[in-house]
């Protein structure tokens, strides 16, 4: 397995305790993993290094920023993927974010079953979307992650899953 991936899946682990644990994943964790993944990759000796993390970083930072500001993600975890995209490049991280959103799909569906919050959730999905449709793509307040009584994901959790999932198959 390629030392780049070993990286991104401690990063990723560790990112899964800590957000299991306090519902946060600190900036030291994803900020300290893209600067040594730059850095790896610049000293690596592969030609185009830095600029493959650089544009992984970037990568993984767009393709979560607008789940993000509509205040369906928190920040550390569009930071997360962009670390994992500095680790294994931009075309990664884009395998990476589709293979999230399935896991955290299924993990949100899990976890309304569990809580009984599937009637609630399936409204709110109703609500944005009707929210969307007459005001334009915005936040909507009550049905996101500061305005929302439902229970809470960690998310670094489906990132981990979709981070094993392209590793799996790209190895």
């Amino acid at each position: 397995m390629k030392t780049t991936y070993v990286a991104a899946l401690l990063v990723g682990f560790g990112a899964c305790i800590t957000d299991i644990r306090s519902r946060r994943v600190p900036n030291v964790l994803t900020f300290g993993a893209a600067v040594v993944a730059v850095l790896f990759h610049t000293l690596d000796g592969q030609a185009g290094g830095f600029i493959q993390s650089v544009e992984g970083w970037f990568v993984g930072a767009a393709v979560f920023f607008i789940p993000f500001a509509l205040g369906g993600l928190g920040g550390g975890d569009v930071k997360l993927l962009a670390a994992l995209g500095a680790w294994v490049g931009p075309v990664d991280a884009v395998w990476i974010a589709l293979y999230t959103g399935v896991a955290g799909g299924v993990l949100a569906l899990a976890v309304a079953l569990f809580t009984g919050y599937l009637g609630r959730a399936l409204s709110n999905v109703w609500l944005l979307l009707s929210h969307w449709r007459v005001v334009g793509i915005r936040p909507l307040h009550e049905v996101s992650l500061n305005g929302s009584a439902g229970p809470r994901l960690a998310y670094a959790i489906p990132i981990f899953a979709g981070l094993l999932v392209n590793v799996w198959l790209r190895s």
